[in-house]
């Protein structure tokens, strides 16, 4: 048998071709309470999970994780790139590089998400795409997030509104090139109310998509017949949205009165004061929210002048901007985005729902993974006291450490 790894501070791991492990010595994370324990994993899945000092058996080979409190691994459903990496841009293999750095920020599944732009742009991105959902390294490439083009111009955001569109219902979405379809999941971020809005939501719908309401001026009719048609979700709640005003509450009024619907924020306290953060928790819960990271390609290369999207995006002092002075995206990981709500108090049970479980459930993926239970993928995240990663296990491989 392997010897053990040494603990914490020191946590080394070495692949072998082994696919059962013993990890052990953690704090777990598990849906309902945070416990000292042990797991097995084998051949991908979690086997079991134990409490009292486990036995060691001759396939065993041990992951000593002391002092580490291991999370289900973070779902970023909301992604342009990171570390000099777009979506729109990007070879296959250029986004399993972008997997790997992701995986260092205890990402295990992400969707690449793609603004509006011509059609042979979202040709090339999601033939990537679809290639790397088979080939990619690091984070599961788990499917496509179209933001946009069927849009309000009106809160475009850093959108490129030139390549808004609407829905006719004599379209043929097979037909519509930029809806290529694959084998992944597949998340649409609709405005309502443009020109047949509600009969594409319908028709995605029926299709299996996964439809989120943003960058939108609808009223209260129009969201409520979104939502009898399908839409259960709310893209950068907040941002690039009508906002609330005590006559017309708009959007963000309509997300916090409806328990059914889930919301997605973008925890960076630039896009949402830290405080605003505080009260979308104490008003939707923790069942309610997605963290994103909303991240660009600048993400994990520091300030400087960036060419995304064929314009100069600012960076600095973490903070984006385009040519117009708009917010252009974040830089930051679902890493940071923890941390942030961690600092406001947010329990660790929480944390896990808010940038795991929920994203999983809201892609409907959520019996394969999600959270730390039986028999569910070892898609794991390991954080020292300090809030570092110290190691990512994706499919039961570690994959970073």
């Amino acid at each position: 048998m392997p010897a053990a790894p040494t603990r914490c501070g020191h946590f080394t791991y070495q692949m072998t071709a082994k696919k059962r492990y013993l990890v052990e010595g953690a704090k777990l994370v598990l849906p309902d309470r945070v416990v000292d324990g042990w797991l097995r994993i084998d051949s991908s899945r979690i086997s079991s999970i134990g409490f009292e000092q486990p036995s060691l058996e001759s396939e065993d080979e041990v992951l000593d994780a002391g002092d580490l409190t291991i999370y289900p691994g973070f779902i970023d459903v909301h992604i342009h790139g990171a570390d000099g990496i777009d979506t729109m841009e990007a070879s296959a293999e250029e986004l399993s590089r972008a997997s790997v750095w992701l995986a260092a920020q205890g990402v295990t599944g992400w969707m690449p998400t793609l603004v509006p732009g011509p059609v042979e742009e979202y040709q090339r991105a999601v033939a990537a795409i679809e290639e790397a959902h088979s080939i990619s390294e690091g984070a599961r490439v788990l499917g496509v997030h179209y933001e946009g083009p069927f849009v309000n111009a009106a809160q475009c955001g850093a959108l490129r509104s030139q390549f808004f569109r609407t829905y006719a219902v004599v379209d043929n979405i097979d037909d519509l090139p930029v809806l290529r379809r694959f084998s992944g999941k597949h998340l649409m971020t609709v405005a309502p109310e443009v020109t047949g809005g509600i009969e594409l939501i319908a028709e995605l719908t029926r299709r299996g998509w996964i439809v989120s309401i943003g960058h939108t001026r609808a009223d209260f009719d129009v969201l409520d017949q979104a939502r009898s048609v399908g839409a259960r979700h709310m893209t950068h709640f907040m941002n690039a949205m009508a906002p609330l005003h005590h006559r017309s509450p708009g959007p963000v009024g309509w997300g916090l009165l409806n328990d059914v619907v889930t919301c997605d924020v973008i925890a960076d306290g630039i896009h949402l004061d830290p405080r605003t953060l505080q009260i979308l928790m104490k008003i939707k819960g923790a069942q309610r929210l997605v963290l994103i990271s909303d991240a660009i390609a600048a993400a994990g290369l520091g300030d400087g002048v960036y060419h995304i999207w064929n314009e100069s995006i600012t960076v600095k002092g973490g903070r984006t901007s385009n040519q117009h002075g708009s917010i252009a995206g974040s830089v930051i990981s679902m890493l940071d985005a923890v941390r942030l709500m961690s600092s406001l108090g947010v329990a660790e049970v929480d944390l896990a729902r808010i940038s795991s479980t929920n994203p999983a459930r809201l892609l409907e993926i959520e019996n394969e993974c999600g959270s730390i239970e039986e028999g569910k993928r070892a898609d794991l995240v390991a954080l020292d006291d300090a809030g570092q990663v110290r190691f990512t296990m994706i499919g039961g491989e570690v994959v970073y450490s």
